[in-house]
């Protein structure tokens, strides 16, 4: 088993879900000063591992979206990949930290930074305070051997809230779900056709004469649904049929809300709203992530995405204009710039270190937020460029990480360094 993959199973052990990573911060605070490095630690919880005269820093976060079981986390090794039994598995971005683990014993002179809860909004690459010296950043968070990354989307999440009106209702009642869908990351796998709970769940209400009392669905806001749940009242609901939703028969609830909304979130226009055709990704996207009913308020919250930030600014308004004409309280938070496409001269060595270990390279942007387009504000006198192992559906309880290419990506690391030394 090499280095890396021992560091990578013995992050999975630390709990380190987004908003829950002091474990992992203490351990490689600790990590750091042991093998005689500086540490820093800033009022955002991102870390800066450093020594002497670098010129180029390594760049990760290490919070994960937990799904499934996480963080208690068992990884196994299943025909060349690194998976984990119902749960996330936690290689975005555990992988890069672990890399960055074995330049640290071997004494690298390196900048480390390792970002804060960059799963819930890119907060630490906001909230960063050091003053880096390198005069070039290789963010680690991409998924796809053999590429460089010179671009990303920026994103928007909106949240729409609501109270409801309660009327009475003596009909009787059921719970219908939908559930185990496969999931996965709302901007990279946003084009992979994967089923939304909410959204299937809401247009199979829609065709039929019920009434809605609650509803519920979701698990993050940069992940596709896997579940949903509503409890709806009407008549002949037991002659409902669907291949995949569960219908039983519950407690009378003595309540139901008005009759617009199945039908508002129904016709909501979740998935790519435009491609770009010479990238080969989505340009805007957005993803009905979160529905919630808390007392008498609906909660719906959407995250959009864009690779230019006026067609960002200009979806995200008319997402909320959706919300604002039924009623809904908008609020707009966690806003992240897209990162333009740029070649320059580090890309160029990132191409050429790829080529000479995968006989290939190929610059790409990717449909989701990296945090080179916020660190890009921050640090003007850097050059930035991506790179990462292939890791399958992150952000899922299908999430897996190729092996080979984990060994490959460290491979061209080394190349990157001794060049850029």
């Amino acid at each position: 088993m090499s280095r890396i993959i021992e560091h990578f199973k013995t992050i999975a052990k630390i709990p380190h879900c987004s908003k829950q990573t002091k474990a992992l911060r203490d351990f490689l605070v600790d990590f750091g000063k042991q093998h005689g490095y500086n540490t820093e630690v800033d009022s955002v919880d991102n870390i800066l591992i450093y020594k002497g005269k670098p010129r180029l820093a390594l760049q990760a976060h290490y919070d994960m979206v937990c799904m499934g079981d996480a963080p208690n986390i068992e990884v196994y090794e299943e025909n060349g990949w690194l998976k984990a039994k119902n749960s996330s598995l936690g290689a975005d971005n555990g992988i890069a930290i672990a890399m960055m683990m074995v330049f640290i014993e071997d004494g690298y002179e390196l900048e480390f930074l390792l970002t804060s809860d960059e799963e819930i909004g890119l907060i630490g690459a906001n909230g960063v305070e050091f003053e880096l010296k390198s005069k070039y950043m290789l963010n680690l968070d991409s998924e796809s051997e053999g590429e460089v990354y010179i671009g990303c989307a920026g994103g928007i999440d909106i949240k729409a809230t609501k109270s409801i009106k309660t009327i009475s209702n003596d009909l009787d009642c059921y719970e219908v779900s939908i559930s185990d869908l496969p999931g996965g990351h709302s901007g990279v796998d946003i084009d992979k056709n994967i089923p939304n709970a909410i959204m299937q769940l809401t247009q199979f209400l829609h065709e039929q004469d019920v009434s809605l009392i609650s509803i519920s669905g979701g698990e993050r806001i940069n992940s596709i649904p896997a579940n949903a749940k509503a409890v709806i009242s009407g008549k002949n609901i037991e002659l409902l049929k669907s291949d995949n939703v569960t219908i039983t028969q519950i407690e009378n609830r003595s309540y139901k809300f008005e009759e617009s909304i199945i039908s508002h979130i129904a016709a909501f226009q979740h998935g790519i709203l435009k491609f770009n055709d010479d990238l080969g990704i989505p340009q805007i996207s957005q993803n009905l992530a979160i529905v919630d009913f808390q007392e008498d308020v609906l909660i719906i919250e959407v995250s959009v995405r864009a690779m230019s930030i006026e067609e960002l600014n200009l979806q995200a308004k008319v997402t909320a204009d959706y919300f604002r004409d039924a009623g809904f309280k908008v609020d707009k938070k966690d806003k992240y710039p897209a990162w333009n496409p740029e070649e320059n001269n580090f890309t160029a060595l990132s191409a050429k270190c790829i080529h000479k270990v995968f006989g290939k390279s190929t610059y790409k942007a990717i449909h989701a937020g990296l945090e080179c387009g916020i660190l890009k504000q921050k640090y003007p006198h850097m050059l930035f460029a991506s790179i990462g192992p292939t890791i399958t559906y992150p952000h899922s309880t299908r999430e897996a990480v190729n092996l080979e290419s984990i060994e490959k990506t460290f491979e061209v690391l080394k190349k990157m360094i001794q060049e850029v030394a």
